[in-house]
């Protein structure tokens, strides 16, 4: 059954307009060298992509690495491509890299935020987000600085990644009463095998203040993908958090009724698991990340997955959720 989601989608109340799966890029120059890096962006560009993800972070825990990498593959691909205007860049600050230590202080973000511009090669960020909560500093303090990088003109619009709904809550509530710039976008684990983060609070606070949600973690690190399991090899250490999945019977009957599903569509599990968040209202553009041009064009693919109310039932009913 084919789809009929758009091509494009706004992202919460954003002047953004993205495709509805969305690039990550914590690959780069980690798993996929500068070589498969470009492949895997051309390859999503020709696929109608335009919204890539990255951090300021990745990918400082490769031996030898400071951070930054992700960011510096994507920026001379732009530069090569001469695609900059054609493409939504997001990127993060908060979990350290090789300007600033973790934290969501003024400082750390003026000088992290420089950093990141200089590798991506642009003039402004499309997407900066908060990428993760640091209740050592005051609220007020990071939520000032991100409204500075704004009103300079270095920052498109605002994200919170990793946020819980007190704190996003109050986040919002700050920003409106001091008539700063707003967290427009949320960025949260979620995918069907880690659902209870997201769903409840913080989903229903999204959908009342109107903000855009992309979702990390949306194969749940490769299980999704349905290339692990019994009788096909095992994972490698870089996807060490499938090893648990493996050992969880809900995961696991999860994993099978998506499997059921594919066959029915005639479609692979990665897409079914991206198709689900995909014609879910909660959800504006899960992120998936790619190692080659035909993982991209696979996931990219998951868009012409229409799923029935039947299969969206099956799937979130198994292993007990």
């Amino acid at each position: 059954m084919t789809s009929s989601i758009p091509q494009r989608r706004r992202l919460g109340a954003t002047d953004l307009s993205v495709f509805p799966v969305c690039l990550g890029g914590n690959v780069f120059g980690w798993t996929a060298d500068r070589a498969a890096s470009v492949a895997v962006l051309d390859a999503y560009r020709e696929a109608g992509g335009n919204f890539v993800d990255t951090a300021d972070v990745y990918s400082s825990w490769v031996p030898g690495h400071r951070g930054g990498e992700s960011e510096e593959v994507v920026g001379a691909w732009l530069r090569e491509r001469r695609c900059r205007d054609e493409l939504v860049i997001a990127t993060k600050v908060g979990m350290g890299g090789p300007d600033a230590a973790a934290g969501l202080s003024a400082e750390k973000i003026l000088r992290a935020c420089d950093g990141s511009l200089r590798r991506l090669g642009v003039e402004r960020i499309d997407l900066y987000y908060a990428h993760r909560d640091d209740a050592a500093t005051p609220l007020e303090e990071t939520l000032e600085a991100f409204d500075r990088l704004v009103r300079a003109g270095k920052v498109r619009h605002l994200g919170a990644s990793n946020y819980a709904a007190p704190r996003l809550a109050a986040a919002l509530d700050l920003s409106a009463r001091a008539g700063w710039a707003p967290f427009a976008v949320l960025q949260p684990e979620y995918n069907l095998v880690a659902r209870g983060g997201y769903e409840g609070a913080l989903a229903d606070l999204c959908a009342a203040r109107g903000l855009g949600v992309c979702t990390y973690y949306a194969l749940a690190s490769g299980f999704l993908t349905g290339k692990y399991g019994p009788g096909l090899p095992p994972p490698t250490a870089r996807a060490g958090k499938v090893n648990a999945l493996l050992a969880d019977a809900g995961a696991m009957a999860v994993l099978a009724a998506a499997r059921e599903v594919a066959r029915a569509h005639g479609a692979t599990v990665a897409q079914v698991a991206l198709a689900w968040q995909l014609q879910s209202p909660r959800v504006t553009a899960p992120i998936a990340s790619a190692t080659s041009a035909a993982q991209v064009r696979e996931l990219a693919s998951a868009v012409r997955v229409a799923l029935t109310a039947e299969d969206v039932a099956r799937l979130e009913g198994a292993g007990g959720r």
